[in-house]
């Protein structure tokens, strides 16, 4: 993970990402959204996921290391399953039904086993921002969290990336996603689009969407080294079956 160590942090973040955005934090919407977050832990609510792994997204994937962007929804909101990334579960969770579609597209289009367990921190080792536009949610109420502020904060990260890098490759599954390609200047990066890995939509252009071997194609193309996708140990057998910033998911 990312070097946390400066002391003098507003927010605990990686610190090529508190260079970038610092801004943010002493914005009039971020003192709202810690306000409303510290309601919610004072109404008794549960948070998800915990205060420490809000920023995970950005602490795995260091500004300077960013190479692809996944943007999701908002955390998972069961007991145990948001770790941060999205998409991505805990070690010992089941896997939800969009990761399993995403899992299928990945061996259909680079051949990978499919991995037993749903935690994507490989893939953020690798360059992949797997940032949901929502960085919190209520457990068991999806989308809760909704238009606190985080869209605010999360846009800005976006921006930030599209403005100062070049030779990125966003991927947006589905229309929430979609809505944030305003952010992205074409002319520099890559942008892929297709329907959501949901049960509900997978099938209407999700399979076949072919994202992980375009998005190797287009960094080879610069010369930037390729991710590796493969989350599975070629030596294991894979399974197809199946409020501070430091206090203690949605399926979409």
């Amino acid at each position: 993970m990312g070097n946390n160590s400066s002391e003098e942090k507003e927010v605990k973040i990686e610190d090529g990402w508190y260079e970038v955005l610092k801004d943010e934090f002493t914005q009039p919407y971020f003192g709202y959204l810690k306000q409303f977050l510290l309601k919610e832990k004072q109404a008794g609510y549960v948070i998800y996921p915990p205060g420490k792994r809000i920023f995970a997204a950005f602490d795995y994937t260091p500004f300077d290391n960013v190479q692809c962007v996944i943007i999701g929804q908002d955390p998972y909101h069961g007991p145990r399953q948001a770790n941060g990334l999205c998409f991505s579960v805990n070690e010992g969770q089941k896997k939800p039904p969009s990761l399993v579609n995403i899992f299928k597209e990945l061996h259909n289009d680079l051949g990978f086993a499919i991995p037993y367990s749903g935690n994507l921190e490989k893939w953020a080792s690798e360059g992949v921002l797997l940032l949901n536009t929502i960085l919190t949610v209520r457990a068991g109420q999806p989308k809760s969290h909704h238009g606190h502020g985080w869209e605010d904060f999360t846009a800005a990260a976006i921006t930030a990336l599209s403005d100062q890098k070049d030779h990125l490759v966003f991927i947006l599954w589905g229309r929430e996603a979609q809505e944030k390609e305003e952010l992205i200047d074409p002319t520099k990066h890559l942008v892929l689009k297709s329907h959501h890995p949901s049960p509900y939509s997978a099938d209407k252009g999700f399979f076949g969407n072919n994202h992980f071997s375009r998005t190797n194609d287009f960094l080879e193309s610069y010369g930037i080294e390729p991710i590796n996708w493969n989350l599975v140990d070629p030596n294991s057998v894979s399974n197809n079956d199946d409020f501070s910033f430091d206090q203690e998911g949605s399926e979409y």
